[in-house]
């Protein structure tokens, strides 16, 4: 039965988040493979771009060193055999006003006046220089060297070098590829491995979550499951308790009224003995109704159904109702009942103050013993409003002092149907204190009596 409807709620899980879980630890990974693979290609790019750069500023050089050492020794007409025999070279020869007096691509006339570039400003005044810029002339990126000459003029020897855009445009469909073939084996990865990250978890035991070996992550939620189905067992445990008291306790006044009136009907009582008969039938169908009025009360506690409107309340005032109601009850008994304190003001549910102090209030009554006394003080501490009724009754042992909130809960049994008792009164103190915040104490001796607290 409860692997059905562990199965259940899992199926209604997946049926409301498809595998949500999954798709999101799939995707994430590919998130990351994503930015990555952008970030190595980057990475390349520039890696890629700095090696070719260095690579050609090193032939460069050493070539510009070669033509420098031929123009020294042969003369600028060296330069004149040179055109045309590497057109990805450009060599250049300029004065030292900037003046171009020889360009292997260009008529030397037509040249701009080359005093204000970087790389022949630098070679004038040190010997040697070079630069990386986009050429007006040729419209491309180009590198340059500079060297002096020891006529005084400069030769300048360029190449066409790759922009950093170009060289990742280049590498563009093998690192594409790559990517390609790295998604899709990253992807089947994703799957198997999310499959086995998310099989612990689909194979919980919903029902002692504890016994699991899962990850360390999932011990709070496994906890407060495990809490969760420990309430709950105890909430289904009460009720089920609850129903068979309810069951007994209504049976018992029902069976009474019923054997009393099936007497009277056949004929089987004097008519000097009606009125006793009748008696019994009243007390018994009065200890029902009030039996079904305290199930009543707590079950709208109990689902919190009750009015939560909230107002000022002098409790001194109410208590002192209360007591004036109950005064022919203990007068019956042959209890006296004092009130002492002073106005306390307490913003609370009216009726559920009234259920409160009314309960502890009878039973202090229904278990004193003839003569007793009842004592009730009402005033304002230094932690909030109290309440207190001490009685001069029979007692309640210490063992049982945590049990006489539960529901039909009754420490003298034998005597419960002669003090008129449901058993539900000090339940239902039990869930107003609850929900006003407020706090019961119990402090009692057998024989020598009680004394209930109620702070607010």
């Amino acid at each position: 039965m409860v692997q059905k409807i562990q199965q259940n709620i899992r199926e209604k899980i997946r049926k409301r988040y498809p595998r949500s879980m999954r798709l999101k630890i799939q995707k994430s990974m590919m998130v990351i493979l994503a930015v990555t693979l952008v970030l190595f290609y980057v990475i390349l790019s520039v890696i890629l771009y700095n090696q070719n750069l260095s690579i050609l500023r090193t032939e460069v050089k050493q070539e510009t060193k070669y033509i420098c050492t031929a123009v020294n020794i042969s003369g600028a007409e060296y330069l004149e055999q040179m055109d045309n025999i590497d057109e990805s070279t450009r060599v250049t020869r300029i004065d030292e006003n900037g003046s171009v007096l020889y360009d292997s691509r260009r008529d030397a006339d037509t040249l701009d006046n080359h005093s204000g570039r970087e790389e022949v400003r630098e070679a004038l005044k040190s010997g040697e220089g070079e630069d990386v810029r986009r050429s007006v002339t040729v419209e491309k990126d180009l590198y340059y060297y500079a060297l002096l000459l020891d006529d005084g003029s400069v030769l300048r020897v360029s190449r066409e070098v790759d922009s950093l855009a170009s060289t990742a445009l280049d590498m563009l469909p093998v690192i594409g590829g790559l990517a390609v073939l790295m998604i899709i084996f990253a992807m089947l990865l994703a799957k198997w491995q999310t499959s086995r990250l998310i099989k612990p978890i689909n194979e919980l035991d919903l029902e002692h979550p504890l016994d699991n070996d899962v990850y360390t992550e999932l011990s709070p939620l496994l906890t407060a499951m495990d809490r969760q189905n420990k309430e709950k067992e105890a909430v289904s445990n009460m009720r089920k308790e609850f129903s068979a008291n309810v069951s007994h306790e209504l049976k018992t006044p029902l069976t009474s009224i019923s054997g009393y009136a099936e007497i009277m009907k056949n004929g089987m009582v004097r008519p000097a003995d009606i009125p006793v008969f009748s008696e019994r039938i009243y007390k018994e169908a009065r200890r029902l109704i009030t039996l079904v009025e305290d199930i009543i009360k707590l079950s709208k506690l109990d689902e919190e159904s009750v009015e939560l409107e909230k107002q000022e309340t002098d409790l001194y005032d109410l208590t002192r109702e209360i007591v004036s109601r109950l005064a022919p009850q203990a007068s019956q008994k042959n209890v006296r009942m004092e009130l002492t304190g002073e106005p306390v003001k307490y913003v609370g549910i009216r009726q559920i103050l009234d259920e409160m102090i009314y309960n502890v209030c009878e039973n202090a009554i229904k278990y004193n013993n003839d003569g007793g006394r009842v004592t009730v003080w009402v005033g304002n501490t230094l932690e909030g409003p109290k309440i207190s009724v001490t009685d001069t009754g029979i007692g309640i042992p210490k063992e049982h002092h945590e049990r006489i909130f539960e529901r039909f809960y009754r420490v003298d049994k034998s005597h419960s149907k002669e003090r008129g008792g449901t058993g539900l009164g000090l339940s239902i103190v039990k869930h107003g204190a609850l929900l006003h915040g407020a706090k019961v104490s119990v402090d009692s001796t057998p024989g020598k009596g009680t004394k209930i607290e109620m702070q607010f």
